[in-house]
């Protein structure tokens, strides 16, 4: 099914399914994406600046690189990059498109060599890597799918189904962690000398914090070696419950998300 990962309980609605066994999240950027150049997820090669998943719809990076302020390009870089010159690329990034707009990685690519500390690149890895990856989730609004996605998918889970997660950088698997840790740990308040029936766990880790690929793994498939897996079992329903702490409710809300722009409708696929 062609969908967003959010709608999970929409789609097995719409195939007359009431549950789903087993859900497997598998949150990496396809590299048969990865390696077609007009996507423009690619910094090695001056592509299209693109990097939507769906391409028919939505802002695209170079929307984004000429569009935001320097504050937002900021912010976007330094959330969703971890990037530590977000500042820098920002100002840089801002008086670059006044001379000529952004169209293709190559004068972006460019520019960060130029920003990014010569120091920073030889421990760092490449200097794009992270703007890069700070614009694909901007771009397709993965962060706020992804915080909707885990808890629509949990809801979809009877008593004995599974989750398992794979994560590919730590802002996805921090959800992922603390989605499932949340559902693992007893509600009970503080205050009460016992706790209820309603406050038990609900859901049963299944991996003792983030596993890894093994040293074989990630030989043959070097992509790999980024890879967080994590994984739980429902151990008792909780669709008679409205505390959306426990029930696995769809929200999507948190009062830490950044605020940037967003597409009309979520492209994460």
């Amino acid at each position: 099914m062609h969908a967003v990962y959010d709608t999970v309980p929409q789609v097995l609605a719409e195939l007359s399914i009431q549950q789903a066994d087993a859900i497997l999240y598998d949150l990496g950027v396809s590299s048969l994406q990865l390696d077609e150049a007009e996507r423009g997820f690619a910094y090695r090669m001056d592509v299209p600046l693109d990097m939507r998943m769906d391409q028919q719809e939505g802002p695209t990076a170079a929307d984004v690189l000429n569009r935001y302020g320097e504050r937002e390009l900021e912010t976007v870089l330094r959330d969703y990059g971890e990037e530590r010159f977000a500042r820098r690329i920002a100002r840089a990034v801002v008086q670059r498109r006044e001379q000529e707009p952004f169209t293709t990685s190559g004068p972006l690519v460019e520019l960060l060599h130029d920003v990014v500390p010569a120091a920073s690149q030889r421990s760092g890895g490449h200097p794009a890597k992270r703007t890069f990856q700070a614009l694909r989730i901007e771009v397709n609004a993965e962060l706020t799918v992804w915080r909707g996605a885990l808890p629509a998918g949990l809801a979809t889970l009877p008593v004995g189904g599974r989750v398992a997660v794979l994560a590919y950088h730590s802002l996805e698997d921090r959800i992922a962690k603390q989605v499932l840790a949340a559902g693992a740990t007893s509600s009970a308040p503080p205050e009460l000398p016992f706790e209820l029936p309603e406050h038990r766990p609900w859901l049963r880790l299944l991996t003792r914090g983030a596993e890894q690929a093994d040293a074989a793994q990630t030989a043959a498939n070097p992509r790999a070696a980024s890879v967080r897996l994590r994984a739980a079992e429902r151990t008792r329903d909780t669709s008679h419950r409205t505390d959306t702490s426990t029930s696995g409710s769809t929200s999507t809300s948190n009062a830490n998300d950044p605020v940037h722009p967003r597409p009309e409708k979520e492209s994460r696929r």
